[in-house]
Parts: C-alpha cells; sequence; structure tokens
C-alpha cells in the first residue's frame, strides 16, 4: 500500500510545484488529502527519508531535499553490483560512461574548470581519479556523475587503482584546448582497454 502512496505523494509535489526546500504537510493531511491511512504515509514517507529525498527536522515538519543529495544510486549499486554477471559488466558500464563524459566534457568545459585542469597537470598533481572526476563534472551531467562515482568505487575494490602516464595528461590538455572532441576520444582508447573488443 505505501508504494501507492509514494506515487501519491510525487504526484501531489508535481501538482502542487513543490520544489527543494519546500516543506510537505503534515502527515495528518497527507493522510486526509490522499484518502490512505497515516500507517501507508509514514511507510512512504519514511522510504523517502532513507533515500535521502526528503529530510525531517524536529519542531518544524519535512523538506524536500535538492534532488542530487539522494542515496538512490548508492544503495542500487551497492546490491545490484554483486550479482557475478554485473560485475563483468562493470568495466564496459564504467568505460562507456567515463567516454561519453569525455566527449561532453569537451564541448562544455567552462574557462574555470580547464585552469583546473592545466594547474593539476602542470603541479603533477593529478591521476587517473583526479582527472576522470574532473571530466564528469565538466560533462556537466549530475546522474553520469554519480553512477561513474558508484562504478568507480566498485571497480577499485575489484580491479585496483589505474594509472597513466603524464605525457598522456600533457596530449589531453591541448585537446580539450582546441575542443577537438576525436582526438581527446583517440587518446583515450589508446591509452585504455577498450572491453568492448573481449569476447564474451
Amino acid at each position: 500500500m505505501y508504494i501507492e502512496t509514494l506515487e501519491q505523494i510525487r504526484k501531489m509535489i508535481k501538482e502542487d510545484g513543490l520544489v527543494a526546500g519546500d516543506k510537505l504537510p503534515s502527515e495528518r493531511e497527507l493522510s486526509e488529502r490522499l484518502k490512505v491511512g497515516r500507517s501507508s504515509v509514514r511507510e512512504a514517507l519514511r522510504a523517502l527519508e532513507f533515500l535521502g529525498l526528503i529530510e525531517t527536522r524536529r519542531g518544524e515538519g519535512t523538506y524536500i531535499k535538492e534532488v542530487g543529495n539522494h542515496r538512490l544510486i548508492d544503495l542500487l549499486g551497492m546490491f545490484i553490483l554483486q550479482d557475478e554477471r554485473a560485475k563483468e559488466d562493470l568495466a564496459e558500464t564504467k568505460w562507456l560512461i567515463e567516454r561519453l563524459c569525455l566527449q561532453l566534457a569537451c564541448q562544455r568545459w567552462t574557462e574555470q574548470e580547464f585552469a583546473h585542469l592545466e594547474k593539476m597537470i602542470r603541479q603533477k598533481t593529478i591521476d587517473y581519479e583526479l582527472f576522470c572526476k574532473w571530466v564528469t563534472a565538466a560533462a556537466q551531467n549530475y546522474l553520469l556523475e554519480r553512477i561513474w562515482r558508484v562504478l568507480h568505487d566498485f571497480f577499485q575494490t575489484i580491479h585496483g587503482i589505474v594509472s597513466f602516464p603524464d605525457d598522456f595528461y600533457e596530449q589531453m590538455l591541448k585537446a580539450f584546448a582546441k575542443r577537438d572532441v576525436a582526438a581527446v576520444i583517440k587518446l583515450w582508447e589508446a591509452a585504455t582497454q577498450n572491453p568492448l573488443s573481449k569476447e564474451r
């Protein structure tokens, strides 16, 4: 029953135009408006809070949180990536996301982001993880960034740390400066093992 209540709450939030920071009606008010029992409302709110989609402030009420703060992707990764076949697919999915983010980052980086990348490369403080974090942030797609972070954490646990030679970053910097997507992808594919080329 609480699953149906979740859907009703979602519709109500949309219909009322509620956004992050807005207060939800009280448990009693939701029960009356949605015409469901308070126990169903309570369970639905607990589920939303567990996922980090809402927060309860003592003495104030329940508020909608920023969508970027929710834990849904992390929770899915925690369970789904335990499957053996999923572990085999991990490297492939991660590589594809990184390749896509490279394309987007090459097209979307800002002057401030490029300056940050250049600084890390010039000071030789960059590594594979920092580079990929920069790429996924510069891609300006929060969902892809979150998915990559989860896959990266699991990938490191299974496969260990990845590293690139210093000249890789220098060449990448030049390609990014020109917004040359083809050059960026060519460098990436030359430096990484394309999991798509492996036979199943």
